[in-house]
């Protein structure tokens, strides 16, 4: 069945930065913000106006490479209202978020746009679209929400055949529920607030958080292995995916949802993670479950980053716990967490400030260092009342054995309801001429608290070296049997030269470079793509890199899908 929906129904990112253009980060109703921007990055909010939005028509697109028998061969498959090569569509699809294609979409860097962006609304269409990308040797990217940070939907400088970005955002529907299996049928075209909303309606959820949720689609998730900040329970997309159909160059690939699979080296597995080198997502079946009666994020405080790990792996190896995620915020982001708190206006939100002030001088009565040591932590329950209270007696006992106490529902709640704002932040940095960028990775508890120190070390030397100010904190979440997930988020102000990418990229290389030599993953949930990829042989080795190459040159000899992300040729 053929989607009803056209182009226009599919929602996309403002052409310059994330999400609509009616949605910002502001820092003026934030009275602890702009000290803390100038303190740690010397970057002075009320010293500068960050001037208007960008406008694209103060830059130079270039025209459209597609020849017009292909336009109109393509008009004819998807319709000609879902066939856009305006301006603004091939600049949104011809650029991910990551740091540098914000950058340089905001600077007009269009050195190489996709040709023109096609909506189909069935895999039938998808799989004609893909004929003639073959017939006519064009280059297929597929396009989920855009929010990808690794560069996996960024066309390549070099490329000089014609560019197709395919969007599969009109093929949205929750198609079946086996209630009796637990498994739904799901386009991959489904935004995850539209995914949500239609599974809450029946009762059900697919627990997938990540932080681009309201801007990531099923099929992205699935195409860059992501992972949702409620993994703990639900799991990471690998273990939520249980079956796909692909529309491949040689025709339709099935996986089935069964469990226990044993047919041979896993199918399913090469295309969780593959970009879109090895064909087109269309449809998803999923693990859901029934949502629970009740939801719980306690909040928690620990005098240090070393107690709070201590008590994060006692929660991790506990038998009568099993949170839905587990958080913990070291010294630096709990004192940034704390500039991110609004003023209080209303009477009961300047009792909440009075009662934090009361616990914080009780603190520092106690030895713990309030202004930058101590270690916020956010765990969430879900089950029966009575499931819920009774983990939470259990954790507040690991917590308190720990060195840590309780704060509480209150912050937990705020956090909550926050959890999706922060990529605005980096918009609103990059107006003020920072870089702010994030880098994670996947650690054992043996060695977690060693990559965390030494990660800190390599990026810190790296700023002494290029002589820049700059700011790094850490949190640990996405906790598995073995160990967790470390996600480190940086800012570096850089001057308006063309050196700015430049620094920005050593500073990252450096992060990336001490996750590979301390045996650590190049990414744990953030895909490949071009910018993980300078890393890659060192993460898998010569021997894994061959395999993979082998697989994406057997699949798609002629290049046509995606090519140059994950392995270079």
């Amino acid at each position: 069945m053929t989607s009803t929906l056209t182009a226009a129904d599919v929602k996309r990112h403002k052409w310059w930065g994330w999400g609509l253009d009616d949605s910002r980060f502001r820092w003026d109703n934030k009275p602890a913000f702009a000290p803390f921007a100038k303190n740690r990055v010397g970057v002075d909010l009320t010293a500068k106006d960050p001037g208007p939005d960008p406008e694209l028509t103060d830059f130079d697109v270039p025209a459209s490479r597609l020849p017009e028998d292909v336009r109109e061969a393509l008009a004819g498959i998807v319709g000609q209202e879902n066939l856009r090569v305006d301006d603004e569509y091939r600049v949104v699809h011809s650029f991910g978020r990551s740091l540098a294609d914000l950058f340089r979409v905001r600077s007009g860097d269009f050195a190489r746009l996709v040709d023109a962006v096609v909506y189909p609304g069935s895999e039938e269409e998808v799989a004609a679209v893909l004929r003639l990308v073959l017939e006519k040797d064009l280059v297929l990217i597929p396009y989920g929400g855009g929010s990808c940070i690794s560069g996996s939907v960024t066309p390549d400088v070099s490329e000089e055949r014609p560019i197709l970005t395919v969007n599969i955002g009109r093929m949205r529907e929750v198609l079946d529920i086996d209630e009796t299996a637990g498994l739904a049928r799901i386009e991959a075209g489904a935004y995850g607030p539209d995914l949500e909303e239609q599974l809450t309606a029946r009762g059900w959820t697919l627990g997938h958080f990540p932080d681009s949720f309201t801007y990531s689609t099923l099929g992205g998730w699935a195409a860059t292995r992501s992972s949702g900040m409620q993994s703990d329970k639900y799991g990471d997309i690998e273990d939520i995916v249980r079956g796909m159909r692909v529309v491949h160059p040689r025709g339709t690939v099935v996986t089935k949802p069964i469990p226990g699979r044993d047919s041979g080296p896993s199918v399913h597995e090469m295309i969780l993670g593959s970009e879109g080198r090895l064909g087109v997502i269309t449809e998803c079946t999923v693990q859901v479950h029934r949502i629970a009666p009740v939801r719980q994020v306690i909040a928690y405080m620990y005098p240090d980053w070393e107690h709070g790990i201590r008590g994060m792996h006692a929660i991790a190896r506990s038998t009568d716990v099993s949170p839905t995620f587990t958080r913990l915020s070291d010294g630096p982001e709990t004192e940034f967490s704390l500039t991110m708190v609004k003023e209080p206006t209303s009477t009961k939100g300047k009792v909440a400030a009075k009662v934090q002030d009361g616990l914080f001088a009780y603190l520092r009565s106690q030895g713990w260092d309030t202004s930058g040591e101590m270690s916020i932590s956010y765990v969430c329950f879900e089950g029966s009342k009575e499931a819920v209270d009774a983990q939470k007696t259990i954790v507040k006992k690991i917590v308190k054995a720990n060195g840590g106490i309780t704060l509480g529902a209150g912050p937990g709640a705020i956090y909550d309801q926050k959890k999706f704002d922060t990529p605005y932040l980096r918009d609103f940095l990059m107006s003020y001429d920072v870089f702010g960028d994030v880098c994670d990775t996947g650690a054992t508890w043996s060695k977690i608290n060693e990559v965390h120190a030494r990660v800190y070390e390599a990026y810190y030397a790296k700023l002494e070296e290029l002589g820049l100010d700059g700011f790094m904190f850490c949190h640990m979440s996405h906790s598995y049997h073995s160990g967790a997930c470390l996600y480190f988020t940086f800012a570096v102000p850089y001057s308006a030269t063309e050196k700015a990418l430049e620094e920005y990229q050593a500073c990252k290389d450096a992060v990336q470079q001490a996750f590979v030599d301390l045996g650590s993953t190049v990414s744990h949930h953030h895909a490949v793509g071009t910018e993980h990829q300078p890393w890659i042989t060192e993460d898998i080795g010569e021997g894994g890199v061959a395999l993979i190459q082998g697989l994406f040159e057997g699949s798609d000899p002629g290049r046509n899908l995606n090519p140059g992300k994950i392995v270079s040729p």
